[in-house]
């Protein structure tokens, strides 16, 4: 495997997943909760990355392919996490504390509570969501970007 072939298929990984979420959101009618918002951004900067990779060879650019996987795969994996009730999530996320609080502050934290809640599956295949797929295919993109460090131009 050449290094511009490595580039292209790190690209296309972020490419497809990305047009993924977008199928769930617009063909699907899954509106996306923040974090699935702050996992794609990621994608879009490696995408960038890797076509501007092919034009100019730099190491500098490779890492930060894999640097971009690694971040929206962290953010999955921190999204997975608050899904599954491993720690909690941000508060404009998810549902605040509940102990201690009047009726009508609860009710004000309801109605002020985002439609769309990150602590929450929308989705999943094979018992992950879909923050936990995006995971592991961008930890996937990550090897492919650090493959193509190792491979010479």
């Amino acid at each position: 495997m050449t290094r511009r072939l490595c580039i292209l298929a790190a690209s296309a990984g972020s490419f497809a997943l990305l047009a993924g979420a977008f199928a769930f959101q617009y063909v699907g009618g899954l509106a996306p909760c923040d974090m699935c918002l702050w996992q794609r951004w990621p994608h879009a900067a490696a995408i960038l990355i890797g076509l501007v990779a092919l034009v100019v060879p730099n190491r500098l650019l490779l890492m930060l392919g894999a640097l971009a996987a690694l971040t929206t795969a962290a953010i999955g994996g921190y999204h997975t996490g608050v899904e599954r009730g491993w720690w909690e999530g941000p508060t404009t996320c998810t549902s605040g504390p509940t102990a201690g609080l009047t009726p009508q502050q609860l009710l004000d934290q309801i109605m002020a509570a985002p439609m769309v809640r990150c602590d929450e599956v929308a989705w999943d295949m094979l018992g992950l969501s879909m923050a936990s797929w995006n995971m592991v295919a961008s930890l996937f993109l990550m090897v492919i970007w650090l493959a193509a460090l190792r491979l010479p131009r």
